[in-house]
Protein backbone atom coordinates (compact mmCIF):
# COMPACT_ATOMS: atom_id res chain seq x y z
CA UNK A 1 0.00 0.00 0.00
CA UNK A 2 1.04 3.30 -0.09
CA UNK A 3 1.66 5.65 2.73
CA UNK A 4 3.29 9.39 2.99
CA UNK A 5 6.36 9.21 5.35
CA UNK A 6 9.28 11.82 6.04
CA UNK A 7 12.47 10.34 4.67
CA UNK A 8 15.76 11.28 6.11
CA UNK A 9 18.15 10.88 2.87
CA UNK A 10 21.33 10.74 4.75
CA UNK A 11 22.92 12.12 7.90
CA UNK A 12 22.09 15.60 9.07
CA UNK A 13 19.79 15.59 5.92
CA UNK A 14 16.68 17.36 6.55
CA UNK A 15 13.22 15.48 6.70
CA UNK A 16 11.57 15.26 3.33
CA UNK A 17 7.74 14.13 3.12
CA UNK A 18 7.70 11.32 0.44
CA UNK A 19 5.14 8.85 -0.75
CA UNK A 20 6.33 5.11 0.38
CA UNK A 21 5.45 1.65 -0.63
CA UNK A 22 4.53 -0.54 2.25
CA UNK A 23 4.50 -4.14 2.26
CA UNK A 24 1.44 -6.11 3.66
CA UNK A 25 1.93 -7.46 7.62
CA UNK A 26 3.22 -10.77 7.15
CA UNK A 27 3.21 -13.58 9.85
CA UNK A 28 3.38 -12.16 13.36
CA UNK A 29 2.65 -8.44 11.86
CA UNK A 30 0.33 -5.43 12.40
CA UNK A 31 -0.67 -2.54 10.04
CA UNK A 32 -1.06 0.10 12.42
CA UNK A 33 -2.63 3.83 11.33
CA UNK A 34 -0.70 6.14 12.98
CA UNK A 35 -2.71 8.64 14.89
CA UNK A 36 0.07 10.68 16.30
CA UNK A 37 3.81 10.07 17.19
CA UNK A 38 6.19 11.72 19.68
CA UNK A 39 9.39 13.23 18.74
CA UNK A 40 11.92 11.88 20.82
CA UNK A 41 15.91 13.38 21.30
CA UNK A 42 16.84 9.85 19.58
CA UNK A 43 15.02 11.00 16.44
CA UNK A 44 17.91 13.80 16.44
CA UNK A 45 20.93 11.94 17.47
CA UNK A 46 20.02 9.43 14.90
CA UNK A 47 19.78 12.01 11.93
CA UNK A 48 23.12 13.14 13.22
CA UNK A 49 24.69 9.70 12.82
CA UNK A 50 25.32 8.73 16.41
CA UNK A 51 22.88 5.65 16.13
CA UNK A 52 23.50 3.57 13.13
CA UNK A 53 20.60 3.19 11.39
CA UNK A 54 21.36 2.61 7.75
CA UNK A 55 20.34 6.13 6.01
CA UNK A 56 17.82 6.69 3.79
CA UNK A 57 15.44 5.87 6.26
CA UNK A 58 12.20 6.79 8.23
CA UNK A 59 12.38 7.70 11.77
CA UNK A 60 9.83 7.92 14.68
CA UNK A 61 9.52 5.83 17.56
CA UNK A 62 6.80 6.85 19.80
CA UNK A 63 3.82 5.99 17.91
CA UNK A 64 0.08 5.59 18.99
CA UNK A 65 -2.40 4.52 16.32
CA UNK A 66 -5.40 1.57 15.17
CA UNK A 67 -4.66 -1.77 13.90
CA UNK A 68 -6.18 -1.86 10.43
CA UNK A 69 -4.79 -5.65 9.35
CA UNK A 70 -2.69 -8.65 10.75
CA UNK A 71 -0.80 -10.84 9.47
CA UNK A 72 -1.28 -14.99 10.11
CA UNK A 73 -0.80 -16.13 13.40
CA UNK A 74 -1.77 -12.69 15.16
CA UNK A 75 -4.11 -13.52 18.56
CA UNK A 76 -2.74 -9.98 20.39
CA UNK A 77 -4.50 -7.73 18.88
CA UNK A 78 -7.95 -7.07 16.12
CA UNK A 79 -8.18 -4.59 13.49
CA UNK A 80 -9.90 -1.46 14.91
CA UNK A 81 -7.79 -2.06 18.24
CA UNK A 82 -6.41 1.69 19.63
CA UNK A 83 -2.67 1.13 20.45
CA UNK A 84 0.44 2.66 22.06
CA UNK A 85 3.76 0.79 19.99
CA UNK A 86 5.77 -0.68 22.40
CA UNK A 87 9.66 -1.80 22.22
CA UNK A 88 10.19 -4.75 19.89
CA UNK A 89 12.03 -8.29 21.27
CA UNK A 90 12.83 -11.51 20.10
CA UNK A 91 11.15 -13.18 23.19
CA UNK A 92 13.71 -16.06 23.31
CA UNK A 93 16.88 -14.97 24.73
CA UNK A 94 17.85 -15.19 28.44
CA UNK A 95 17.03 -11.35 29.47
CA UNK A 96 13.47 -11.72 27.34
CA UNK A 97 12.68 -15.12 29.17
CA UNK A 98 13.40 -13.48 31.98
CA UNK A 99 10.87 -10.52 32.08
CA UNK A 100 13.62 -8.00 30.73
CA UNK A 101 12.52 -7.75 27.47
CA UNK A 102 13.82 -3.96 26.96
CA UNK A 103 17.59 -5.66 27.27
CA UNK A 104 16.99 -8.32 24.60
CA UNK A 105 19.62 -9.71 23.34
CA UNK A 106 18.85 -8.46 19.69
CA UNK A 107 18.01 -5.22 20.74
CA UNK A 108 20.48 -3.43 18.40
CA UNK A 109 19.24 -5.26 15.63
CA UNK A 110 15.85 -4.78 16.67
CA UNK A 111 15.53 -1.03 16.73
CA UNK A 112 18.27 -0.09 14.12
CA UNK A 113 19.37 -2.41 12.06
CA UNK A 114 16.34 -0.52 9.11
CA UNK A 115 15.32 -4.15 9.11
CA UNK A 116 12.53 -6.61 10.12
CA UNK A 117 14.39 -8.87 12.60
CA UNK A 118 12.10 -11.67 13.43
CA UNK A 119 9.92 -13.87 11.47
CA UNK A 120 10.30 -14.87 7.62
CA UNK A 121 10.96 -11.65 5.95
CA UNK A 122 13.47 -11.05 8.67
CA UNK A 123 16.43 -9.15 6.95
CA UNK A 124 14.23 -7.10 4.80
CA UNK A 125 12.56 -3.81 4.92
CA UNK A 126 8.93 -3.08 4.43
CA UNK A 127 9.95 0.30 2.87
CA UNK A 128 10.51 0.87 -0.47
CA UNK A 129 10.45 3.82 -2.54
CA UNK A 130 8.42 4.63 -5.83
CA UNK A 131 10.63 3.40 -7.93
CA UNK A 132 11.74 -0.04 -6.07
CA UNK A 133 14.58 0.76 -3.84
CA UNK A 134 14.67 0.14 -0.27
CA UNK A 135 14.43 2.59 2.45
CA UNK A 136 15.01 1.54 6.05
CA UNK A 137 12.12 1.24 8.12
CA UNK A 138 11.51 -0.63 11.63
CA UNK A 139 13.40 2.00 13.64
CA UNK A 140 12.25 0.92 17.17
CA UNK A 141 9.92 -1.44 15.24
CA UNK A 142 8.05 1.06 14.06
CA UNK A 143 9.47 4.36 11.95
CA UNK A 144 6.06 6.00 13.07
CA UNK A 145 6.77 9.39 10.98
CA UNK A 146 4.32 8.00 8.69
CA UNK A 147 0.91 7.78 8.21
CA UNK A 148 1.08 3.80 8.84
CA UNK A 149 3.88 1.32 10.61
CA UNK A 150 4.59 -2.27 10.14
CA UNK A 151 4.27 -3.59 13.68
CA UNK A 152 5.11 -7.06 15.24
CA UNK A 153 2.07 -7.49 17.25
CA UNK A 154 3.12 -8.87 20.04
CA UNK A 155 5.22 -4.90 20.61
CA UNK A 156 1.16 -3.67 20.83
CA UNK A 157 -0.20 -2.30 23.89
CA UNK A 158 -4.50 -1.84 23.58
CA UNK A 159 -5.20 1.64 25.04
CA UNK A 160 -8.23 2.18 26.75
CA UNK A 161 -10.83 4.00 25.20
CA UNK A 162 -11.54 6.57 27.84
CA UNK A 163 -8.06 8.18 27.16
CA UNK A 164 -6.87 10.69 23.93
CA UNK A 165 -4.68 8.16 22.13
CA UNK A 166 -3.11 10.78 20.70
CA UNK A 167 -1.57 11.97 23.51
CA UNK A 168 0.33 8.21 24.57
CA UNK A 169 2.75 6.92 22.32
CA UNK A 170 5.38 8.91 24.03
CA UNK A 171 4.75 6.75 27.70
CA UNK A 172 6.69 3.79 24.92
CA UNK A 173 10.11 5.72 25.40
CA UNK A 174 10.56 9.43 26.17
CA UNK A 175 8.17 9.77 28.99
CA UNK A 176 8.37 6.15 30.08
CA UNK A 177 12.53 6.09 29.65
CA UNK A 178 12.28 8.98 32.65
CA UNK A 179 9.28 7.49 35.14
CA UNK A 180 10.66 4.02 34.62
CA UNK A 181 14.27 4.76 35.43
CA UNK A 182 12.42 6.27 39.01
CA UNK A 183 10.19 3.54 39.47
CA UNK A 184 11.01 0.14 38.12
CA UNK A 185 15.34 0.90 38.52
CA UNK A 186 16.07 3.18 41.26
CA UNK A 187 12.59 2.41 43.04
CA UNK A 188 14.00 4.73 46.35
CA UNK A 189 13.10 3.92 49.49
CA UNK A 190 11.38 6.17 51.93
CA UNK A 191 13.22 9.42 52.32
CA UNK A 192 15.67 8.97 50.16
CA UNK A 193 17.23 12.02 47.96
CA UNK A 194 16.81 12.66 43.97
CA UNK A 195 18.72 14.89 41.63
CA UNK A 196 17.56 14.75 37.97
CA UNK A 197 19.79 16.55 35.55
CA UNK A 198 18.18 17.85 32.67
CA UNK A 199 14.53 18.56 33.06
CA UNK A 200 12.89 18.21 29.59
CA UNK A 201 10.37 15.65 28.99
CA UNK A 202 12.30 12.76 30.16
CA UNK A 203 13.86 14.61 33.04
CA UNK A 204 9.97 15.90 33.89
CA UNK A 205 8.29 12.49 33.87
CA UNK A 206 11.21 11.45 36.37
CA UNK A 207 10.00 14.35 38.37
CA UNK A 208 6.37 12.94 38.22
CA UNK A 209 7.22 9.30 39.21
CA UNK A 210 9.13 10.34 42.01
CA UNK A 211 6.32 12.20 43.73
CA UNK A 212 4.55 8.56 43.49
CA UNK A 213 7.44 7.29 45.29
CA UNK A 214 8.24 8.05 49.46
CA UNK A 215 11.39 10.07 48.41
CA UNK A 216 11.40 13.79 50.58
CA UNK A 217 14.02 15.15 48.46
CA UNK A 218 13.62 15.52 44.67
CA UNK A 219 16.23 18.49 43.04
CA UNK A 220 15.77 19.59 39.62
CA UNK A 221 18.85 20.65 37.75
CA UNK A 222 18.57 22.81 34.14
CA UNK A 223 19.90 26.14 32.11
CA UNK A 224 16.07 27.20 31.75
CA UNK A 225 14.15 28.67 34.48
CA UNK A 226 11.07 27.70 32.78
CA UNK A 227 11.50 24.12 32.86
CA UNK A 228 13.05 25.00 36.63
CA UNK A 229 9.31 25.89 37.00
CA UNK A 230 7.83 23.17 35.51
CA UNK A 231 9.66 20.85 37.44
CA UNK A 232 8.61 22.84 41.13
CA UNK A 233 5.28 22.35 39.32
CA UNK A 234 5.36 18.62 38.87
CA UNK A 235 7.36 17.45 42.20
CA UNK A 236 11.07 18.72 42.70
CA UNK A 237 11.19 20.28 46.04
CA UNK A 238 14.41 22.17 45.13
CA UNK A 239 15.88 23.60 41.70
CA UNK A 240 19.22 24.89 40.53
CA UNK A 241 19.80 26.79 37.18
CA UNK A 242 23.21 25.31 36.56
CA UNK A 243 24.23 28.17 34.03
CA UNK A 244 25.17 30.41 37.74
CA UNK A 245 25.92 27.80 40.52
CA UNK A 246 28.07 25.03 41.76
CA UNK A 247 25.55 22.25 40.83
CA UNK A 248 28.10 19.56 43.25
CA UNK A 249 28.14 21.95 46.02
CA UNK A 250 24.45 22.73 45.90
CA UNK A 251 23.60 19.69 46.03
CA UNK A 252 25.80 18.42 49.25
CA UNK A 253 23.95 22.05 50.70
CA UNK A 254 20.72 20.66 49.87
CA UNK A 255 21.05 16.64 51.14
CA UNK A 256 23.57 17.75 53.89
CA UNK A 257 25.81 15.29 52.12
CA UNK A 258 25.61 13.66 48.58
CA UNK A 259 22.30 12.16 46.92
CA UNK A 260 21.27 8.67 47.06
CA UNK A 261 19.92 8.89 43.61
CA UNK A 262 21.20 11.11 40.68
CA UNK A 263 18.98 10.33 36.97
CA UNK A 264 21.42 11.94 34.19
CA UNK A 265 19.26 13.07 31.61
CA UNK A 266 20.93 15.16 28.89
CA UNK A 267 23.67 12.68 27.70
CA UNK A 268 26.19 15.97 28.05
CA UNK A 269 29.30 14.34 29.22
CA UNK A 270 30.66 17.20 31.93
CA UNK A 271 27.17 17.00 33.24
CA UNK A 272 27.18 12.97 33.30
CA UNK A 273 30.67 13.49 35.40
CA UNK A 274 28.98 16.14 37.50
CA UNK A 275 26.03 13.99 38.21
CA UNK A 276 28.33 11.45 39.40
CA UNK A 277 30.20 13.83 41.91
CA UNK A 278 26.74 14.38 43.03
CA UNK A 279 25.92 10.77 44.49
CA UNK A 280 28.34 9.29 47.36
CA UNK A 281 29.03 5.89 49.18
CA UNK A 282 26.52 3.40 48.09
CA UNK A 283 24.29 6.13 45.83
CA UNK A 284 23.38 5.75 42.48
CA UNK A 285 24.10 7.10 39.24
CA UNK A 286 21.29 6.84 36.75
CA UNK A 287 22.39 7.06 33.44
CA UNK A 288 19.40 8.22 30.99
CA UNK A 289 20.27 10.35 28.30
CA UNK A 290 21.95 9.64 25.25
CA UNK A 291 25.94 11.05 24.60
CA UNK A 292 26.92 11.15 21.36
CA UNK A 293 28.24 7.51 19.65
CA UNK A 294 31.71 6.53 21.11
CA UNK A 295 31.76 8.86 24.13
CA UNK A 296 33.50 8.21 27.24
CA UNK A 297 33.35 9.38 30.64
CA UNK A 298 35.43 9.46 33.31
CA UNK A 299 35.27 8.90 37.38
CA UNK A 300 36.94 8.99 40.30
CA UNK A 301 37.89 5.56 41.04
CA UNK A 302 38.40 5.46 44.79
CA UNK A 303 35.08 7.43 45.31
CA UNK A 304 33.57 5.15 42.84
CA UNK A 305 35.03 1.87 44.40
CA UNK A 306 33.49 2.95 47.73
CA UNK A 307 29.93 1.46 47.02
CA UNK A 308 29.34 3.99 44.11
CA UNK A 309 26.48 2.29 41.59
CA UNK A 310 26.45 3.15 37.50
CA UNK A 311 23.08 2.10 36.00
CA UNK A 312 21.94 2.38 32.49
CA UNK A 313 18.54 1.93 31.65
CA UNK A 314 17.31 1.41 28.49
CA UNK A 315 13.56 3.07 27.87
CA UNK A 316 12.92 2.55 31.39
CA UNK A 317 12.95 -0.96 32.13
CA UNK A 318 10.40 -3.16 32.84
CA UNK A 319 7.45 -4.82 30.02
CA UNK A 320 5.32 -2.27 27.78
CA UNK A 321 2.36 -4.62 28.85
CA UNK A 322 2.92 -3.53 32.24
CA UNK A 323 4.06 -0.29 32.46
CA UNK A 324 2.41 1.48 30.14
CA UNK A 325 -1.13 1.03 31.59
CA UNK A 326 0.21 1.57 34.87
CA UNK A 327 1.19 5.33 33.45
CA UNK A 328 -2.17 5.47 31.86
CA UNK A 329 -4.04 4.54 35.16
CA UNK A 330 -1.42 6.85 37.09
CA UNK A 331 -2.38 9.93 34.51
CA UNK A 332 -6.25 9.22 35.17
CA UNK A 333 -5.78 9.61 38.65
CA UNK A 334 -4.22 12.87 37.96
CA UNK A 335 -0.74 11.73 39.50
CA UNK A 336 1.06 11.47 36.09
CA UNK A 337 -0.37 14.54 34.51
CA UNK A 338 1.81 14.19 31.59
CA UNK A 339 -0.88 15.30 28.96
CA UNK A 340 0.33 18.87 30.21
CA UNK A 341 4.09 18.70 28.23
CA UNK A 342 2.48 18.17 25.16
CA UNK A 343 2.18 20.73 22.13
CA UNK A 344 0.64 19.09 19.07
CA UNK A 345 2.44 19.54 15.18
CA UNK A 346 1.62 18.45 11.90
CA UNK A 347 3.73 15.35 9.72
CA UNK A 348 5.25 18.28 7.96
CA UNK A 349 6.14 20.84 10.78
CA UNK A 350 8.92 18.06 12.68
CA UNK A 351 12.33 20.40 11.69
CA UNK A 352 10.07 22.91 13.66
CA UNK A 353 9.12 20.56 16.18
CA UNK A 354 12.52 19.96 16.79
CA UNK A 355 13.89 23.14 17.03
CA UNK A 356 11.26 24.41 19.68
CA UNK A 357 12.04 21.20 21.78
CA UNK A 358 16.32 22.02 21.53
CA UNK A 359 15.18 25.88 22.74
CA UNK A 360 13.35 24.43 26.03
CA UNK A 361 10.17 26.10 24.36
CA UNK A 362 8.15 22.79 23.75
CA UNK A 363 8.61 20.10 26.27
CA UNK A 364 7.44 17.30 24.18
CA UNK A 365 6.60 17.97 20.56
CA UNK A 366 4.27 15.42 19.51
CA UNK A 367 2.90 15.23 15.40
CA UNK A 368 -0.40 14.39 14.43
CA UNK A 369 -1.00 12.33 11.53
CA UNK A 370 -3.22 13.35 8.49
CA UNK A 371 -6.19 11.96 7.53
Amino acid sequence: MRIRAAVVEGIGAPFELEDVELAEPGRGEALVRIVATGVCHTDAITRAGDMPLPLPGILGHEGAGIVERIGEGVAEVAPGDRVVIGWPSCGACRNCLDGQPRYCARTGEALVSGRRFRGEAAGTSAYTRAGGAALSGHFFGQSSFATHSLVLADALVKAPEDVPLELLGPLACGLGTGAGAVLNEARPEPGSSLVVFGVGAVGLAAIMAARCTAATTVIAVDLHDSRLELATRYGATHVINSRDTDVVAEVARITGGTADYAFECTGVVPVVEQAADCVGMLGTLVLIGGAPAQARISLDHLRALWGKRIVGVLGGGSRSGKFIPALIELHRQGRFPFDELVRFYELDEIEQALADSRSGDVVKPVLRMPG
